[in-house]
């Protein structure tokens, strides 16, 4: 098989592969655990599981993991 054939079988299935994994998502959900935490689904391959107390001072550090964030970016990484 010639290199051309070979690149254009390749970047074809990395298209394929890009829609399967876009199909594969679950939109994000948010339950409550048998033990009574807060579970947030869809975030990663496990759910996200804190108690009542960890959601709120999480949600009150916001502003200073954005902060973290953007001071950051460079050596941050992204999923995908």
């Amino acid at each position: 098989m010639p290199d051309d054939d070979l690149r254009a079988e390749v970047e074809r299935l990395r298209a394929e592969n890009e829609v399967l994994k876009s199909k594969m998502s679950r939109p994000t959900s948010i339950r409550v655990s048998q033990k009574g935490a807060l579970s947030v689904y869809g975030l990663g391959r496990f759910p996200v599981t804190l108690y009542k107390e960890q959601w709120l001072k999480l949600l009150g550090m916001v502003d200073d993991i954005k902060q973290f964030i953007a001071e950051n970016e460079a050596k941050l990484k992204t999923k995908g």
